[in-house]
């Protein structure tokens, strides 16, 4: 069966005055029907790996891979429009706020039906319809009022949903989410992940979900990809992250405060060069 991604030494690299910054080295997995969890530090390239596979990556980097396939669809040599075609339709992405990623000046249900008409064909009342759906769906209450207001006049929490509503309402084969919590209190966190399991599990998707909080990611994906300056250094199934052999991995682990346990100040995580190799 052939995987719904498969990523063979991805590269990224940015030319600068100084030099070239490779930013992902490397990088190797496959994903089918799964949430698949990409950790690591800011700078790690999680982030970046997940814009080249949208096809999202600034225009002067460089991008480079042996294999970089969506289903059959070889994205390395898939054309400009071939690519608008797939994200938001097959391939969509959460960015991580926002409030830097909703159009300031046009109401939220308007955002949602551009979406939606912009892959389909579809009426102003049925696209109005499934926005409608879709942001009950994510659980915001009262949809009509919502649907009508400027993403300034919502919160954060309901910013995010806005924005997963707006990117599963074509129904996407594969879900991308940028850190998509990282911006909420703890009990928004909650019910957005929810939000997530429930969809991506009713729709069969496959999750990527890239993060740096590893309790989270090891509770919420089924396998977690460790990033270490733009390379994978450890991949594990995310029950088992707290058996990690990686020394980076490990590292990572420790810093985390625990519950009944006097540890301060928390240790600070001591890099190897040869983690980088």
């Amino acid at each position: 069966m052939t995987p719904l991604l498969t990523v063979e030494n991805l590269r990224v690299s940015f030319p600068t005055r100084t030099g070239t910054i490779e930013a992902v080295r490397g990088v190797n997995f496959t994903l089918g029907k799964e949430r698949l969890g990409i950790v690591g530090e800011s700078g790690s390239g999680k982030s970046q790996t997940g814009r080249a596979i949208m096809g999202l990556t600034p225009g002067h980097a460089r991008i480079t891979a042996d294999r970089l396939a969506f289903g059959d669809i070889d994205l390395l040599k898939a054309s400009a429009s071939q690519r608008r075609n797939l994200r938001g339709k097959r391939l969509a992405m959460i960015l991580q706020d926002p409030k830097y990623s909703l159009n300031p000046v046009m109401p939220i249900g308007r955002q949602i039906m551009e979406t939606l008409r912009t892959h389909e064909r579809v009426s102003r009342s049925e696209a109005r319809a499934r926005a409608l759906a879709m942001l009950e769906a994510v659980q915001i209450r009262d949809p009509e009022r919502v649907f009508d207001l400027y993403p300034h006049e919502v919160s954060g929490g309901m910013g995010q949903r806005v924005m997963i509503a707006m990117m599963l309402v074509c129904g996407p084969e594969l879900l991308i989410a940028d850190e998509p919590t990282s911006a909420l209190d703890v009990t928004v966190q909650l019910e957005v992940l929810a939000i997530l399991d429930k969809l991506v599990s009713e729709r069969g998707m496959g999750l990527i979900f890239i993060s740096h909080d590893l309790r989270l990611v090891s509770s919420f994906c089924d396998r977690v990809l460790v990033m270490y300056a733009g390379k994978v250094v450890e991949e594990i199934e995310a029950s088992k992250l707290s058996e990690a052999k990686h020394p980076y991995t490990q590292g990572l682990l420790n810093c985390l405060p625990q519950i009944a346990a006097d540890r301060h100040p928390l240790p600070v995580l001591e890099r190897q060069a040869e983690w980088k190799l």
